[in-house]
Parts: C-alpha cells; sequence; structure tokens
C-alpha cells in the first residue's frame, strides 16, 4: 500500500476519515492523495457565450479558494495528532466523482481508495444511496468506507466475510498482509443458512491446514439475519476493520435487494473494506 486516494467533501464524516487515512499511511509509510470533485453549473439558455465563461470561471475559483481552506484544517488535524511529516498531494478536480476517482488510480497508481460515509436508514438507503456507496460498487481498486460515528483506535482485529470458496482466497491473502502491517488478528466468519453446501466443515477445515501459520481464527456462525450476526460477532470480538467482498448482482436481483456490503456500510460503526469480485 503505497499510495491512498482520500475523495473529500470536507464534511465532518470526511474530516472523521482523514484521521483513519493518516494513521494507514502512517503504518504503511504510504502517500495520500486528496482529491476534491465540485460540479459545474447547468446554464440553460445563456445569451452570451462570455456570460457562461464567466459563471465557470466563478464557480472554479470559488471552489479553489474553499479547497485551499479546507487543506489547512487537514494539515491542522495532521499536526495535532503528530502526523506532519505525512506526505499529502492535493488534486481539485470537476465532474464525475467515480469517474475522477477512477482516472486518478489510474494516474497515480493508487492501492486503496478512503473515504467517510454518513450512513443512512430505512427508506434513505435503498432510494437515496450514498456517494461512498457509488464509490465502493465502481471503484476500481479496494475501498475503505468509514462511518461518521466511528472513533480511530490502532485496528488489532480484522473480521474477513467468507463462505469459504476458493476465489475467496486472493482477498484473504491480501487482508493478511495487511493485518500482519498492523498487527492485527483476523477471523474469517461464514453465517451458515439453510443453503449451506454439504463439504462446509470440509472446507474450513482444509482453510485451517493451508492458513496454520497465519495469525486467523475460523467460525461457521448461526444466523437468520447475516447484517446482525456480522455486526453482533464484530461488537463481542472487538473488530476494528470489516472485510468484505463485493459479489456481482443481476439486475433485477439488485431493484430487490439491497447489496450485503452496502447495509454494512449504511449499519455499521466500523470501518469496512470491500474487494471487488
Amino acid at each position: 500500500m503505497k499510495r491512498i486516494l482520500f475523495p473529500t467533501d470536507f464534511s465532518e464524516a470526511a474530516a472523521n476519515a482523514f484521521l483513519y487515512v493518516l494513521n494507514y499511511a502512517n503504518a504503511f509509510n504510504a502517500e495520500v492523495v486528496v482529491l476534491h470533485v465540485y460540479d459545474l453549473p447547468v446554464v440553460d439558455m445563456p445569451p452570451l457565450p462570455e456570460t457562461s465563461q464567466e459563471i465557470f470561471e466563478a464557480v472554479e475559483f470559488n471552489s479553489f479558494e474553499k479547497f485551499k481552506a479546507e487543506l489547512e484544517e487537514l494539515h491542522r488535524i495532521a499536526n495535532e495528532n503528530n502526523l506532519g511529516h505525512i506526505s499529502i498531494k492535493n488534486v481539485l478536480n470537476y465532474g464525475d466523482l467515480v469517474y475522477n476517482i477512477n482516472q486518478l488510480c489510474r494516474e497515480e497508481s493508487i492501492d486503496v481508495v478512503m473515504m467517510g460515509t454518513k450512513g443512512a436508514t430505512g427508506l434513505k438507503e435503498v432510494f437515496l444511496g450514498s456517494k461512498a456507496s457509488g464509490v465502493m460498487q465502481n471503484a476500481d481498486v479496494p475501498v475503505i468506507a468509514i462511518p461518521a460515528a466511528a472513533k480511530f483506535s490502532p485496528v488489532k482485529s480484522m473480521l474477513f466475510t467468507t463462505q469459504y470458496h476458493d476465489k475467496d482466497n486472493d482477498a484473504l491473502l491480501k487482508t493478511i498482509e495487511i493485518s500482519k502491517r498492523l498487527n492485527a488478528r483476523v477471523y474469517c466468519v461464514y453465517i451458515t443458512n439453510a443453503d449451506d453446501p454439504d463439504d462446509i466443515e470440509e472446507r474450513i477445515e482444509e482453510w485451517k491446514i493451508y492458513y496454520r501459520d497465519e495469525n486467523i481464527s475460523f467460525f461457521k456462525i448461526p444466523g437468520a439475519d447475516v447484517e446482525q450476526s456480522l455486526l453482533d460477532f464484530s461488537e463481542n470480538q472487538n473488530i476494528d476493520l470489516i472485510v468484505m467482498r463485493s459479489h456481482k448482482r443481476g439486475f433485477f436481483e439488485s431493484l430487490f435487494h439491497t447489496s450485503l456490503t452496502k447495509k454494512m456500510m449504511y449499519h455499521s460503526t466500523i470501518p469496512l473494506l470491500v474487494y471487488k469480485d
């Protein structure tokens, strides 16, 4: 992990997430790229071309001035936490957030995106969504979503959700790399259901043997509600970071079901790291 991208809208949730970003950067000796994306106004009937140009220039100037002022606040947070030595690069762009993130990830060889999320409940989570949710679903690199209610503490325990499939191994190996750098223990957790495969116990034993030299524990937990079972486990084991793979879903299925990763992002007060399929 050499470069961390931190998209910010300068909200309280973003400021809270920035402390996590700084500490991860410090642990991995990584550079932080701060990104702010703003929108240009839609001018329906500009009477003169120069009028539109004046409007756009004014928006760009105001966005730049706000960006510059807010960067001073980020540097204050870094200095107050003795993390002022972290290398920080600043980028101000306009347009679509996800497009800018993916473009910057390619240009700057970004390893992970870290950003704050405000969370949502009830109908809000289904119909309103969030910027963090859009990034998590469409970013080309792993994303760590940090809830506004999360309080930073060193990561000592990580929950890795799995069905003990072979395809989960790549994400687990990356999780192990992070855990070693943070000196954290990994808890592999599977929530049982009526459709459990017949060989689930055999899979778990295979994983225990394969990862016997790693700092990992393996669990199979009964629970009718997967989300609540994971949240309960996280609370009982003092989990500091939840790790999931984002499974692809069909279009019609997505119309009627909220993905587990999105639900966890909205409801948990624990940071969530998501690897794409």
